[in-house]
């Protein structure tokens, strides 16, 4: 969209500097409005969900914006006036799985530049082996410098580093340099504008998607590695090579309505994998549950290969429809409940506090819980609290194609415990404000890190023990502290404070948990105490805001912008989505206007078909899913006076095959048709049905929503005419909500853009309207023409519908769709020739 609005971005640099996994990012992009009018520069950047913000600034005309962290509450009523009028509202929304977006806009004269500089901290937490520095980058343009940089110090030697992008291909991938000595490692990416260019001679550019650095360290010392540095210390503790500990592990399965189709199938398939990958010392159980609870077996058995074979078959058998006590074995072992569930509490005890409590009590500190929140639904603030009460943690899997895989990769990560009741002692004269010092388990693959402040500042060496579980696990050393300065007086990248930043970090987050999973008093000192924090070290935390404030224009007062964190509670449903891509958005409505709006490309596309009333159309139709839906056309009453033949949607067709389903929806009534049983709805009363594969809600002469179990979502409108209108007639919209579970194979005038399309303007010129310019689009390697206009888009408002802005595709769509439009109609509304 920039391009289009003739800002030129010039710049792109990210700077990453990482000293002992404390990772320091800047973004810089400098941009210049080329137009001969004042512009609006947009400047977004995705940064991962685990770091904090820590400044951001902007540079126009020689003067400079600086962002400031202030109390949250505070910066809400201080600019209460600015929320009110919403334009403060969205710098800060989720993006993907793994990440959130920043984003920012300014007006920029004529022929001007501005700078944007935006700096995020995080601990890079070890899992599975490895630390993971992750960058997106999405410029949407050529850029005539691009640079990505990291610096890497580990005093404990780099054991190993990869460097690549989701979007390097061959050509690209010698441009990725990386400098690897024994402590340090430097890697950059430096594309010149023509190896960003999609082919020769096109605007297009490769570079979009995820810059990734993996690496580890090496582990030689079983007290792990101690950092003291200008009078605050850090511990990194993963000894090396040690036994895995048995563990007792209880899977706690879902099995309610909501589970059936899909979501069943894959963690089925999960499980499977799951308990071949148990160990034959290890004890296991499976529990399933709905409003009934079973067991698989009274008590916790043994992973000898015919127990494991057998709980295969019991687990191929676990259906959604529509306990005895597992009791802990032997003493050297780590116990733990792993619980899979997609929805909130609907049965029994529905509080969620007092499910809390009873989980809490019933476990006693014996064991920790873990637990998994499957698909959008899932009240995950719920889980995540719970899982910290009793020392696990909780996991999002999203729905898409590599749940199983999700799945899979979680149990990796907690499948084998070394050390269980993990203490680390420091002594309490020479250390205060020590971060989290015990842990219930370290598993294969991860750190345990621990962070404190000396009394002493000229302190440089002390005790450190440690005391675990599991063949009376003890280690002593001294640690001691290193002239930083002396030893790297040629690494400006080692910033002198880190260790005193790491351990604000750490305490914050620690903080903030307690914040959620504390008594009143814990939760209130917590909340104090990561406020003050927060606001010292300029961390933007869910506690504060960055608030800029904006240069004034002519047509604007000075505006507030407010910078927040996103927690998990705050993300909306429908996020992730396959990939964590954004869902496309797909509507008809109007006379026969077919929309395809792109959140990723932050654009839309538009075309009509004319053809004549009565003609039924393939709009979606997945074989694999046994998904179809078509649309057949209505006419006006008469032929207006203007002569205009309008034509637009009153049936739709929708069948789920695999679901035995079959959906007529007409101007009057929607008819519901399954297993032989029918039944009817009128569009004149509020109703709903709710069955095991389907759920149907409708809202009085405006809106039916239907769910079809594990497969989509959409909505279909009603535009209710004036009766005694003397041409025009009812007629129906059609809008996809929910529509990444449906297969790769999915076509149809609609369904063939579910899983996006890639295209590029330019070129754009006068149209024959003024506000309507024309330009070149490249799409399915074809060049068309097409003209700047809007659609009206009423899935949130019915009444008015807004405006959204599409690039409109002339003659019937042809050049976008496959093939020609006459290539859709079909005999039937059920008929798929």
């Amino acid at each position: 969209a920039t391009r289009l609005l003739k800002v030129e971005v010039y710049s792109v640099k990210v700077a990453c500097k990482v000293a002992s996994r404390f990772a320091h990012t800047v973004i810089t992009s400098s941009a210049l409005n080329k137009a001969n009018s004042s512009q609006e520069v947009f400047f977004e950047v995705d940064l991962p969900k685990t770091a904090f913000i820590t400044n951001f600034s902007m540079e126009i005309q020689g003067q400079t914006y600086t962002g400031e962290v202030k109390e949250k509450e505070k910066a809400k009523k201080q600019y209460e006036k600015a929320v009110s009028t919403g334009q403060t509202a969205g710098l800060v929304k989720a993006s993907g799985r793994k990440m959130e977006k920043f984003s920012v806009s300014v007006n920029i004269a004529a022929n001007s530049n501005v700078t944007f500089i935006l700096t995020y901290e995080e601990l890079l937490q070890r899992k599975l082996g490895q630390y993971e520095i992750m960058t997106r980058v999405k410029p949407k343009q050529l850029v005539q410098h691009f640079e990505i940089v990291a610096d890497i110090y580990e005093p404990q030697g780099i054991a190993f580093l990869d460097a690549y992008g989701t979007f390097i291909s061959n050509e690209l991938l010698p441009l990725v340099e990386k400098t690897v000595t024994d402590k340090k490692a430097h890697i950059s990416f430096c594309p010149t504008m023509d190896q960003q260019r999609k082919c020769p001679g096109c605007d297009g550019t490769l570079i979009d998607g995820d810059f990734l650095i993996k690496y580890d360290v090496n582990r030689a010392e079983t007290l792990g590695d101690i950092q003291i540095v200008n009078g605050y210390f850090v511990h990194f503790f993963a000894p090396p090579d040690l036994p895995r500990v048995p563990k007792n592990v209880v899977f706690v399965i879902d099995r309610s309505g909501s589970m059936a189709g899909n979501k069943m199938h894959q963690t089925r398939e999960a499980m499977l994998t799951i308990l071949n990958d148990l160990h034959e010392d290890d004890y296991f159980g499976i529990v399933t549950f709905d409003h009934v609870i079973s067991t698989w077996k009274g008590s916790l058995t043994k992973a000898t290969t015919e127990n494991v074979s057998e709980a295969k078959g019991f687990v191929q058998t676990i259906q959604q429809s529509g306990c005895e006590s597992y009791v802990s074995n032997g003493n050297r072992s780590v116990s733990m409940i792993i619980l899979l569930t997609d929805g909130m509490p609907n049965s029994g005890v529905s509080s969620t506090p007092q499910i809390q409590k009873n989980v809490h009590d019933a476990m006693g500190g014996n064991m920790s819980l873990f637990c998994l929140g499957f698909g959008n639904d899932v009240d995950y603030s719920f889980l995540d609290v719970m899982s910290r009460q009793n020392q696990g943690l909780a996991r999002r899997i999203y729905e898409g194609s590599d749940a199983t895989v999700q799945l899979q990769g979680f149990y990796k990560e907690v499948a084998s415990p070394l050390l269980s009741e993990v203490d680390l002692h420091y002594p309490d004269n020479l250390v205060n404000s020590l971060t989290n010092s015990h842990y219930k388990q370290l598993f294969n693959g991860s750190e345990i890190v621990v962070a404190g402040r000396l009394t002493d500042n000229s302190l440089d060496n002390f005790l450190v023990e440690v005391f675990a579980k599991g063949e009376d696990f003890i280690v002593k050393g001294q640690a001691s502290a290193q002239e930083w300065d002396i030893l790297y007086p040629e690494q400006e990248y080692i910033f002198g404070d880190f260790t005193e930043r790491l351990w604000a970090y750490l305490t914050i987050q620690q903080l903030l948990s307690l914040k959620e999973t504390g008594t009143a008093e814990e939760k209130g000192n917590a909340t104090a105490q990561a406020l003050e924090m927060s606001l010292q070290y300029s961390f933007v935390t869910p506690l504060t805001s960055m608030v800029v404030t904006k240069p004034k224009t002519e047509e604007e007062q000075e505006e507030p912008l407010i910078a927040d964190k996103l927690t998990e509670g705050m993300r909306p449903s429908g996020m992730g989505g396959e990939r964590g891509r954004q869902p496309v958005h797909l509507a008809l409505d109007g006379d026969p206007h077919f929309m395809i709006e792109l959140p990723e490309q932050e654009d839309a596309l538009c075309f009509n078909i004319d053809d004549r009333p009565g003609t039924i159309f393939n709009l979606v139709r997945d074989q694999l899913a046994g998904i179809l839906v078509n649309g057949q056309t209505i006419g006006d009453k008469k032929v207006a006076p203007d002569g205009k033949v309008n034509a637009y949607f009153g049936r739709f067709g929708i069948v789920h095959q695999g679901l035995g389903v079959r959906l007529e929806v007409t101007t009057h009534d929607i008819t519901v048709s399954q297993d032989g049983k029918q039944a009817k709805l009128l569009w004149s009363d509020t109703a709903s049905l709710k069955g095991a594969n389907l759920d149907l809600q409708v809202t009085k002469d405006r809106s039916l929503t239907v769910t079809l179990r594990d497969s989509v979502r959409f909505v279909v409108i009603l535009h209710k005419v004036w009766k005694q209108h003397p041409y025009h007639q009812d007629y129906l919209g059609f809008y996809t909500l929910d529509s990444h579970l449906l297969s790769p194979s999915v076509h149809g005038l609609l369904g063939q853009f579910y899983h996006g399309v890639q295209f590029e303007v330019r070129d754009m010129r006068p149209g024959e309207e003024p506000e309507k310019p024309d330009a070149t689009m490249l799409v399915k390697g074809q060049e068309l023409t097409v003209t700047r206009g809007w659609q009206r888009d009423f899935r949130w408002d019915v009444k008015n519908g807004e405006n959204v802005p599409c690039w409109f595709i002339h003659s019937n769509g042809n050049g976008l769709i496959d093939g020609n439009h006459t290539d859709y109609i079909m005999s039937g509304l059920f008929k798929t020739v």
